[in-house]
């Protein structure tokens, strides 16, 4: 009984480590907390009906009670008894929390937060797992099969988590189930009482055995390679050869900055750090109906920090539903045209985002499992990614006139959208009193906003350059208002939070500009796309985008009629209506224009290409690994063919010669006859047989070490010879290795060589084509030999570690003690 309260508590411990893969989805500990009261109170229950020793059946209906009673008092509905005694209202209030969780699933993205439908679904699978763990491991006593409900939590997150679940749960959740079986099986050796080694010596209960020792030398190795080998795999999220093969092309910055490879992008606008991206890659191409297009946007960052916006986790559901309506929110003077889209993203792009233009309203060739927040207005999947992925949306495109943004009124203090997206750090004085000074005497937000917008300008000494300039106040946001140089990023996030301090919404967008590769209405855009502006909410507008970013560092830049170029040297009147078009590569705001030849342009800030356009070819190094591949295949049969060789030089034959007293050749001299060393050869004979069985093996002719040689000879030319030659060849090397093995003098004079080749070709034109290509390529004789060696040295290995440890335990301390205590 004890022993099964022992294996009662470890299988309830190893649930809860099997379980900690689930902190890779959630946000807090709350899941963790009611996760342990839950299984605890199931561990109770099942010592308690196995104390009273209640069957099986009656050990499952108290488990599960006891699980209903703890999940009645973490998840009460009010119409409890004695506040655990769940009531039909209880079981109808964990009807809506079952259906709440599959709502909360499709609107959530991992990380979740602590909702009540998620924690308890969460708590009530741990549960239910704990259950099943010990009736197998404690009731049926089969430890084994409880790695299998183990797994099914192992399994949630890597069904839900966008990126590769962490390594560090797996591990744990492993550690736990392995505990569970070394508890039983040690258990189920003190069953047998005192241990003994076989050759008549006991072990103390206290003394391992070498079996159990191998064991969890075995279990750590496998739980290691189950971490590593994943990670060091290519092509595996998150594997080592990718992060090892990060290099230049990242951009980086505090607080997680913007690096990115292989399409990978980091949701951070920060305020300092450096771009460095010198390959290219093709990232989305697009096909629109409108002929001048805002920027295609996929993300948007509105939680300010220190260092700069972070993205939030959106929420939101089926993008294959009705999608909000912008007619129904648009106010005066805000003018919106409808127009169709067709995006196909490519391979080297692979995120939890799809790009689209502001306000989709209906979606083609997108799965149920892609979700559309309204609030970030962005499209989202916790299941798929967006690599190689075509879609078409339609989608409504606002235009505004500085009258209607000037029209439109201040949100209430009250107002959700102000005050989320008017947060803040702790104010900072530098920044307050610059906002201060831009917005005095403005009576409208559009005035102040466009105030603050105006500030980054190259009249108010602000530059573009790819890296930010490091300064002595020690915070981000001063550093670049003050040194005025960076890139995108910087201005986005900085204008946001100057907005942000005047009281006005604001947050950083996330897309591609319109580039430079364009196909009448297709649009190519590569890494170098990648940019970051500034949206402002209006009441009856809506999010308005502003681009504070020089136009002449983004290629492909866009500037709009309320937002006009700062280092413009025209500026269109305030209230002239002029359509939105993107900048002109090879216009003077461009890159490419002689004002400009000089200056950085934009190089992309969160991703890095896998097809880079000047990357170096990539055949050398399928050759060198074919190259290699083909050399590792062909060490047998050079092995083989140098075995041969070496046999083959002892060809064994009498050597006649001619010779006379004064050592010149005369005709009709007497022939001098020079006998062979005995013992070259017999070890001659030996290496001629050897060479027969070696090739018997690579024909696929059975061997038996068992026979004499010439019982050999006699069955290979009854069994597989028929022609003469190789017939009286066999019989040669039959006497000749019999002799040398039980003769006084081995045989001499015969020419082995040709008898071996003799029957080698006998032996090739008998086999089939399959069996000749293997005894060439991969001679099996040579397999089975390396076989041989390593199972015999492994047999060494083991022999000498027994060794080592028995004379090591003769001197163990607990041993000397115990046998002078028996004296």
């Amino acid at each position: 009984m004890i022993s099964s309260r022992n294996i009662g508590v470890v299988a309830a411990v190893a649930t809860l480590l099997a379980a900690a893969p689930l902190s890779a989805i959630f946000q807090g500990w709350t899941w963790l907390i009611e996760s342990i009261i839950a299984v605890a109170v199931v561990a109770g229950v099942a010592a308690l009906t196995r104390l009273v020793r209640a069957p099986l059946w009656g050990q499952v209906l108290g488990m599960l009670a006891g699980l209903m009673l703890a999940l009645t008092w973490l998840f009460p509905s009010g119409e409890e008894l004695l506040a655990i005694l769940p009531t039909p209202g209880t079981f109808a209030y964990f009807g809506d929390l079952l259906a709440g969780s599959m709502q909360d699933m499709r609107s959530y993205g991992v990380e979740v937060p602590d909702t009540d439908p998620l924690l308890f679904i969460a708590v009530l699978g741990v549960g239910a797992v704990a259950v099943l763990v010990d009736v197998l491991a404690v009731g049926l006593r089969r430890p084994a099969l409880a790695g299998l409900p183990m797994l099914a939590i192992y399994s949630v997150p890597v069904a839900v988590y966008v990126d590769s679940v962490p390594a560090v749960p797996f591990v744990v959740g492993a550690a736990g189930y392995l505990w569970l079986l070394v508890t039983d099986n040690v258990d189920r050796v003190r069953r047998f009482g005192r241990r003994f080694t076989g050759d008549g010596r006991d072990v103390d209960v206290w003394e391992a055995s070498p079996l159990a020792s191998a064991g969890r030398r075995l279990a750590a190795v496998g739980v290691a390679l189950a971490v590593l080998l994943p990670l060091a795999v290519p092509g595996m999220t998150g594997g080592l050869l990718d992060s090892l093969s990060r290099g230049s092309g990242n951009g980086t910055g505090n607080g997680g900055g913007s690096g990115g490879t292989s399409g990978r992008i980091d949701l951070f606008a920060s305020l300092a750090g450096q771009l460095n991206q010198s390959q290219v890659a093709d990232l989305v191409k697009v096909k629109t109906s409108e002929q001048n297009p805002f920027y295609l946007r996929y993300a948007v960052a509105d939680e300010l920090r220190p260092s700069g916006f972070q993205a939030r986790n959106p929420s939101g559901r089926s993008v294959n539903r009705d999608l909000p309506n912008p007619a129904e929110r648009a106010g005066p003077g805000v003018q919106q045209a409808t127009y169709q889209a067709t995006v196909e993203v490519s391979k080297s792009l692979s995120m939890s985002l799809m790009p689209v233009y502001a306000e989709p309203t209906r979606t083609d060739d997108l799965s149920d499992n892609w979700l559309y927040d309204t609030n970030q207005q962005v499209v989202f999947s916790n299941r798929e990614n967006s690599r190689g992925r075509k879609y078409s949306f339609d989608y409504v495109r606002s235009t505004f006139t500085q009258a209607a943004l000037r029209a439109a009124q201040p949100l209430p203090a009250d107002h959700p959208v102000r005050r989320q997206m008017t947060a803040t750090p702790a104010p900072v004085p530098e920044v307050e009193e610059l906002v201060k000074g831009l917005i005095q005497g403005k009576r409208t937000d559009y005035d102040r906003v466009l105030a603050i917008y105006q500030h980054f300008s190259a009249d108010n000494g602000f530059s573009y350059r790819l890296s930010t300039e490091s300064g002595s106040s020690g915070q981000d946001i001063v550093n670049f208002l003050t040194n005025k140089v960076g890139y995108c990023q910087q201005y986005a996030a900085a204008m946001a939070w100057l907005v942000r301090s005047a009281g006005i919404p604001a947050r950083v967008a996330f897309g591609f500009t319109n580039g430079s590769k364009r196909d009448g209405d297709t649009y190519t855009l590569t890494n170098l796309n990648l940019h970051a502006w500034t949206e402002v909410y209006f009441d009856g507008a809506g999010w308005v985008p502003f681009d504070a970013t020089p136009a002449y560092g983004v290629p492909g830049a866009t500037r709009s009629p309320w937002a006009p170029d700062n280092d413009a040297p025209e500026t269109p009147s305030p209230d002239t209506e002029v359509p939105t078009t993107p900048t002109d590569p090879g216009a003077s705001a461009g890159p490419s224009s002689p004002d400009n030849a000089d200056r950085e342009t934009d190089e992309g800030f969160a991703a890095g290409g896998t097809t880079p356009d000047e990357q170096p070819p990539v055949w050398p190094w399928w050759a060198a690994g074919l190259v290699a591949l083909l050399a590792l295949l062909a060490v047998p049969a050079l092995r083989r063919l140098a075995l041969r060789r070496r046999r083959g030089g002892r060809e064994v034959r009498a050597a006649v010669a001619s010779a006379s007293v004064d050592g010149d050749s005369e005709p009709g001299a007497r022939p001098v006859v020079v006998s062979v060393d005995a013992s070259r050869a017999r070890a001659d004979a030996h290496a001629a047989w050897a060479e027969l069985l070696d090739t018997l093996v690579d024909f696929r002719v059975p061997v038996d070490p068992t026979e004499t040689p010439r019982a050999t000879a006699d069955r290979l030319v009854r069994d597989a010879l028929d022609d003469d030659e190789a017939i009286g060849s066999a019989r040669l090397l039959g006497r000749a290795e019999e002799r040398a093995r039980y003769a006084r003098d081995p045989l001499t004079g015969e020419r082995l060589l040709p008898a071996l080749r003799a029957v080698r070709a006998a032996l090739a034109t008998r086999a089939d084509r399959r069996t000749r290509l293997l005894a060439t390529v991969l001679p099996p004789s040579v397999l089975l030999r390396w076989r041989t060696t390593l199972a015999d040295r492994s047999g060494r290995m083991v022999a000498f570690t027994g060794r080592a440890r028995y004379r090591l335990l003769r001197w163990n301390p607990r041993r000397m003690l115990a046998d002078r205590a028996a004296r």
